[in-house]
């Protein structure tokens, strides 16, 4: 595989921009590159839910929500990037996951 079009870029980035990973799971499902971080990025989003739904619970989700939060916001971020840079970055854990759905 060469180096990624400008349209896998972009829908690459799409996967980890929270509800918009459905685009390029729907629309690039024969993709290897953006199918690769779609299914990454479904996972992420699975993580943000359970991130908002910790962070609602009184006292322990208002001091371990913010961290969370930032820990995928970072994760999200240097994703992005591996796409820009058109790498395939497993992330740790998620990539475990993200290899077992068969979407």
């Amino acid at each position: 595989m060469g180096k990624p079009n400008g349209e896998q870029i972009v829908f690459g980035i799409l996967a980890y921009l929270g509800i918009l990973v459905l685009i390029p799971l729907l629309v690039k499902k024969d993709d290897d590159f953006v199918h690769f971080h779609a299914k990454q990025g479904l996972v992420m989003l699975i993580i943000w839910i359970a991130v908002w739904i910790v962070a609602m619970v009184p006292y322990i989700g208002w001091v371990l929500g913010p961290l969370l939060w930032l820990i995928v916001a970072i994760v999200s971020l240097i994703a992005i990037v591996k796409v820009l840079m058109g790498e395939k970055w497993e992330i740790p854990v998620v990539s475990t996951y993200a290899d077992k759905l068969n979407v």
